[in-house]
C-alpha cells in the first residue's frame, strides 16, 4: 500500500469517559472530525458510570473538577453528587456534538501498529477489526475492580459486591454489613448505609489521612447565568487551583509535611475522645503520601454505636461470617469491598504491539513509563490520555485539558508533515522518566511507612506527576518536534 499524505487522519479513541470527550471536543475545536470513540459499555461515562454507589460524589469542588471551557452548569452542591456529574459529561458531549462520534459496546482487546501502511489494526471482542492512523487510549486509571484473595470468601452465603459493582437490589436496611477497606469509596457509602444499617463492621487495613470537606449547598452566586456570576466563579475556581497547588508543594517540603500532620493531630484528637478508637484512626505515616481524602462524617459515622472499626487483619470469610487473625468471628448479612483498583496496569488488559515487534506489556513490565504520560517510544501515533505519572491530588480534568491540546497539536504537526507518524525518541523519554522519578525520590510518596496504589510490586512509583499542574500545563504548551522521529 502506497503511503499517502496525513492530511485527514483517521483518529480511535478508546474510551469515553472525561478523556475521551476532552479529547473529542478539542479535536472538533480544532476542525477536526474523522475521529471514532469507542465505548465498550452501552453508556458514556467511565467511572462516573460504574460507581453509583450510596453517596457517591466527587472530593474535588465542583467548579473545579469541571472543564475550564464550560463552567455554565448549575451544581447543587460545592461538591457534586455522582448523578450531577454524569449529567454534566452528557451535557458537554450534547453541547459539542459528539454523539455522532461515539460507537458503544465496542471492546478494544488488541492493537498492532502495521509499518507497511502506517495504521493501528484494532482488534475487538466479538472478532472486529478496525483500522486507524492514530490510536488513543483514554481508558483511565480506575476501571479494573480490586477484590482481595481472602481464603473462605467463595463459600460466603450472602451477597458480596465491589463498591464499582454496587447491588442496588439489595436493601440494607437492619442489615449487618461488612465494609472492607477505608479509601476513597468507603468515605462516602459507609455514612450513608449506616443510616439504616443495622450493624456495620468497617474492617481497615491502614488507617487514613481525612481531612474536613466542608461540603455546602451552592450559593446565589454560584449559577453561573450572568457576566458578573460568571466572573465569580472565575475567582472561585482560581481560588480552588491555588489551594491545590498549595496542597501539590507540601510533598516535596519537610516542613510543610510536618506541619500538615500536626494540623491533622490537632484535627482528629478534638473530634474524637475514644482512646481505643483514636489509635486506630492515627496514620504512622505523613499526609501527602497517599492520595488526601476528604469527609465531613466519617470520623462521626466510626463513633456511632452501630458502626465498629476493625483493624485486626481478616483471615478467612465463612458461609456467614468474616474472621480475623484474633480468632474473633463477626456475622454478617452481606459483604462490600471497598478495596480500590489497579491504576498502575496501564492500558490492560489491552495487548498493544509497535514497531519492529516491541509489546507494550513487556516494555512495562517493570513500571510503565511515557513521554508526559502520553506517548511511547517504538509505538507510533499511540497517545495516552491519563498515562503514566500524570494523576495528581487536584482536579484530573485540568491535566486532561492538557494533554488533549498536546495531542491535537501532535496531530497538527503531522498534517502539515510529509510523514506518516511520529514516535518518541528512546533517549528523550528515559531522560523524562529519569527526572520525574529523581523528583519522587525527594518527595513524601516515598515514605516507608507508605504502602499507596501510587506504587507498583516493585516499589515504583508510575501513577503521580510531582509538580504542579502548571508546571504540566507549561511544558506541553507545545510539542518539541526534536524530540520525536517523524517517518
Amino acid at each position: 500500500m502506497l503511503k499517502t499524505r496525513f492530511s485527514s487522519p483517521n483518529i480511535l479513541i478508546a474510551g469515553c469517559g472525561f478523556g475521551g470527550v476532552a479529547l473529542g471536543i478539542t479535536l472538533k475545536k480544532a476542525g477536526i472530525d474523522s475521529f471514532k470513540i469507542f465505548e465498550r459499555a452501552a453508556d458514556v461515562g467511565g467511572v462516573w458510570r460504574e460507581n453509583t454507589y450510596p453517596g457517591a460524589a466527587c472530593d474535588v469542588p465542583s467548579r473545579f473538577y469541571s472543564f475550564s471551557f464550560e463552567q455554565e452548569y448549575p451544581w447543587s452542591l460545592r461538591y457534586a453528587p455522582q448523578n450531577e456529574i454524569y449529567s454534566y459529561l452528557k451535557y458537554c458531549i450534547r453541547k459539542y456534538n459528539l454523539t455522532p462520534h461515539i460507537f458503544f459496546g465496542v471492546t478494544i482487546s488488541s492493537a498492532k501498529f502495521n509499518e507497511k501502511n502506517s495504521l493501528w489494526s484494532l482488534y475487538a471482542t466479538g472478532g472486529c477489526e478496525y483500522n486507524a492512523n492514530i490510536f488513543v487510549s483514554a481508558v483511565g486509571l480506575f476501571n479494573q475492580p480490586v477484590i482481595p484473595e481472602i481464603p473462605g470468601k467463595e463459600l460466603f452465603k450472602g451477597p458480596q459486591f465491589h463498591s464499582s459493582r454496587w447491588d442496588h437490589s439489595y436493601d440494607v436496611t437492619g442489615k449487618t454489613i461488612a465494609s472492607i477497606g477505608t479509601g476513597a469509596s468507603a468515605i462516602q457509602y459507609v455514612p450513608e448505609i449506616s443510616r439504616t444499617a443495622k450493624q456495620i463492621y468497617v474492617f481497615q487495613r491502614t488507617p487514613q489521612h481525612i481531612f474536613p470537606k466542608g461540603d455546602r449547598k451552592n450559593s446565589v452566586f454560584e449559577p453561573i447565568d450572568k457576566p458578573w456570576r460568571k466572573l465569580m466563579g472565575r475567582y472561585e475556581r482560581l481560588k480552588m487551583f491555588l489551594t491545590f497547588e498549595k496542597n501539590s508543594r507540601r510533598r516535596n517540603s519537610d516542613w510543610l509535611v510536618q506541619k500538615s500532620a500536626k494540623n491533622f493531630q490537632n484535627y482528629i484528637e478534638k473530634l474524637v475522645k475514644n482512646p481505643d478508637l483514636l489509635s486506630k484512626i492515627i496514620p504512622n505515616y505523613p499526609p501527602g503520601c497517599k492520595r488526601g481524602l476528604r469527609s465531613d462524617e466519617w470520623y462521626q459515622t466510626l463513633m456511632k454505636p452501630d458502626v465498629e472499626l476493625v483493624n485486626n487483619e481478616i483471615r478467612e470469610i465463612t458461609k456467614s461470617a468474616v474472621k480475623t487473625a484474633d480468632g474473633t468471628k463477626r456475622p454478617v448479612d452481606a459483604i462490600v469491598y471497598g478495596t480500590g483498583f489497579k491504576p498502575t496496569d496501564f492500558l490492560a488488559p489491552m495487548a498493544i504491539q509497535g514497531l519492529n515487534g516491541r509489546n507494550l506489556n513487556n516494555e512495562w513490565k517493570n513500571g510503565a513509563e511515557a513521554y508526559f504520560g502520553m506517548s511511547v517510544a517504538g509505538f507510533p501515533n499511540l497517545f495516552i490520555m491519563y498515562g503514566p505519572n500524570t494523576n495528581l491530588s487536584g482536579s484530573i480534568l485540568y491535566m486532561l485539558e492538557s494533554q488533549a491540546r498536546y495531542i491535537t497539536r501532535c496531530i497538527h504537526l503531522l498534517r502539515k508533515s510529509d510523514a506518516q507518524f511520529m514516535t518518541v525518541r528512546d533517549e528523550k523519554q528515559k531522560q523524562f522518566n529519569a527526572e520525574l522519578q529523581k523528583r519522587i525520590a525527594k518527595s513524601v510518596l516515598v515514605h516507608e511507612n507508605c504502602n499507596s496504589y501510587f506504587r507498583t510490586e516493585t516499589g515504583r512509583i508510575t501513577t503521580q506527576w510531582p509538580g504542579l499542574m502548571l508546571e504540566y500545563r507549561w511544558r506541553t504548551r507545545r510539542v518539541r518536534k526534536r524530540d520525536y522521529i517523524f517517518s
